[in-house]
């Protein structure tokens, strides 16, 4: 079995919540976001539930390589969360990007 490491990417985060609030009702049961595979993501939705950020149902199996979670609403702490990382020049500046 080959080892996968996997390291949190905040920017990772900020695009799923964004994605995840677009969904018309709330539920993202299957987010894609260019540059990311599907093991990344699915980890970072797991990391956003333990964080409190989002619902999630975690689907992690026998197969998996990682943690793996489909989100199933934002919670209110991860629409805060994303009201202060929403603006671009903010979210920079928090991660020293600028």
């Amino acid at each position: 079995m080959i080892s996968v490491v996997i390291k949190r990417d905040m920017d990772l985060i900020r695009q799923i919540l964004l994605t995840a609030e677009a969904y018309p009702s709330g539920f993202a049961p299957q987010i894609e976001i260019d540059g990311y595979t599907q093991e990344e993501i699915n980890y970072h939705a797991f990391l956003l539930g333990e964080a409190g950020l989002a619902k999630v149902n975690n689907v992690t199996h026998m197969g998996s390589k990682s943690p793996e979670a489909i989100i199933v609403n934002l919670t209110w702490s991860g629409h805060e969360f994303l009201d202060a990382a929403r603006g671009k020049t903010i979210w920079n500046q928090a991660n020293g990007s600028i």
